[in-house]
């Protein structure tokens, strides 16, 4: 068992036959396969959310229902909730492009205001609902392009607002918001992912991916995953437009 397996199970039921219930914020990309995965195998019962945020494209999406079924999930749930209406992202705003230089300093276009922050609360919610007492999110602060809110500060902070905003929190059943790869980088998240059966074909993390899952492989998603395969000393299962 790897040491972030080992840690993830230091959570769940030390019961046999026991599986008690997570939430997995499941994107249908590389980095949130993996946790997905890693929950899995710690014990857990994972129920799977991905979310519809008026992202550019479905594909990652479709990816998400192909690897809740993979992996084999105790639900999976798709909820929209239109952050393209407020426009501000390359990711949301089709009239503003998606970066294909090369990842630079700084918060990039591709930064979703506040996406993590909504996600989140939507697993807060299903994990009171189902008993749950944690919610797993795939933010990595290593190979990242930047995002104020894939950092463990973030992560931190969020566990602290559930606690004192919802009834759980109040009557003494604590919730807990994991970031099991946050220290790892890319090849890193890709050998455990390989050590756990994450068929990475099948997954989508492309900002600009044509609606069959095809990825550009220009944009910084697509740059620092390849980077990350050939890091790894991997063949790269990403299938490219070119």
């Amino acid at each position: 068992m790897s040491e972030t397996v080992a840690t993830v199970a230091q959570g769940a039921p030390n019961v046999p036959g026991a599986a008690r219930p997570a939430v997995v914020l499941l994107s249908g990309g590389l980095d949130s396969a993996t946790v997905l995965a890693v929950v899995k195998a710690g014990g857990f019962a994972p129920h799977a959310l991905s979310i519809d945020y008026g992202q550019r494209h479905r594909a990652e999406l479709d990816a998400a229902a192909r690897v809740a079924a993979a992996v084999g999930v105790a639900a999976h749930r798709v909820v929209r909730v239109d952050a393209g209406q407020f426009g501000g992202s390359a990711l949301t705003d089709a009239a503003i492009d998606v970066p294909v230089d090369g990842v630079s300093p700084g918060i990039p276009v591709t930064y979703v205001p506040a996406r993590n922050t909504l996600m989140l609360a939507l697993a807060l919610g299903w994990a009171e609902v189902l008993g749950a007492s944690e919610i797993f999110i795939g933010v990595n602060a290593i190979d990242y392009s930047g995002y104020p809110d894939c950092r463990p500060a973030f992560v931190a902070a969020f566990e602290v607002m559930a606690n004192l905003a919802t009834r759980a929190g109040i009557e003494g059943r604590r919730l807990h918001v994991r970031a099991p790869i946050i220290d790892l980088d890319k090849s890193q998240i890709i050998r455990l992912g390989l050590s756990l059966g994450v068929d990475y074909a099948q997954t989508v993390s492309c900002y600009q991916a044509t609606d069959d899952g095809l990825a550009c492989g220009r944009c910084d998603a697509c740059r620092l995953r390849r980077d990350g395969f050939e890091r790894a000393g991997v063949v790269d299962p990403t299938r490219y437009r070119d």
